[in-house]
């Protein structure tokens, strides 16, 4: 326990100049390095990443697609150049799989291919987000607390009133109380976010759609939750990687986060809580 509040606290201290300097690229490349370590822990975890035909070249998109994301403000050149790159990797896959002789399997590239897209556009999300008008300097950050409200809500609410188990064949600790308890307090943690931000910075928040998008958001980051450990149990790993001493590796650490931006981005894009 005192060593994952060691790397807590430390991790915090890490990740505020990092969150407070998101204009610059000094958090593009951060998104870039995390989306890369990523990917090697989800290709490690499915036994691939020594293959370098197929990890080096979507290494090589792991450390793009945030900056394009980035460059690609206001101009649809840099989206399109992501779309064709992916499309060009998908078919180098199928090559390599055609040319080695059977050694590489189709499932291998499939799993490759989706999770490592699922990665990569769950960092570049944020920066989306980041990036979005004036206010984005206020929505990305819903990210975070979304993830990180959820699991701890429900960690101690279900430590506090769980009797019944979630889903004990993927995560034989987390229970239907605690699953509950992070969806109510991930919405009403939306909603004083909204409110301390249109109080303190005089931006005009949807206090009701936030605790809407609150519960959708945090049933999503349950799921990306559950997705990561289910995807362990089936390789037998019990952590992605050990970059974080008692939490684990980047998808240890971040998976709700991947799976909430993506929604995020989409649910913000699509209506206008500004």
């Amino acid at each position: 326990m005192l060593k994952r509040i060691i790397t807590s606290v430390v991790g915090v201290a890490i990740l505020i100049p990092i969150l407070w300097f998101s204009d610059t690229y000094l958090f593009v490349c951060a998104m870039s390095l995390v989306s890369l370590i990523g990917c090697f822990e989800l290709m490690r975890c499915i036994k691939v990443h020594k293959n370098y035909f197929l990890s080096i070249p979507q290494y090589l998109l792991a450390i793009a697609m945030p900056i394009l994301i980035r460059l690609g403000q206001g101009s649809t050149v840099y989206f399109k150049a992501i779309i064709f790159a992916h499309v060009v990797y998908l078919l180098y896959l199928f090559a390599v799989a055609v040319f080695s002789h059977g050694k590489t399997k189709v499932s291998e590239i499939a799993m490759t291919f989706a999770l490592c897209l699922y990665i990569n556009i769950g960092f570049s999300s944020i920066i989306l987000l980041r990036d979005y008008e004036s206010a984005g300097v206020y929505l990305f950050l819903l990210t975070f607390i979304g993830a990180w409200m959820t699991d701890i809500f429900a960690y101690f609410c279900g430590l506090a009133f769980g009797r019944h188990k979630l889903i004990p064949d993927v995560s034989p600790k987390k229970t239907i109380e605690g699953s509950i308890g992070g969806i109510i307090f991930c919405a009403i943690g939306y909603m004083v976010y909204g409110l301390v931000v249109s109080r303190v910075f005089s931006v005009e928040m949807n206090i009701i759609a936030l605790g809407i998008f609150g519960l959708i958001i945090s049933v999503v980051a349950q799921i990306g939750d559950l997705s990561a450990s289910l995807i362990k149990r089936e390789y037998d790993v019990k952590d992605y990687g050990a970059l974080f001493p008692g939490h684990g590796g980047v998808l240890d650490r971040f998976d709700s986060v991947i799976a909430v931006s993506c929604v995020l981005m989409v649910l913000v894009y699509s209506y206008n809580i500004v």
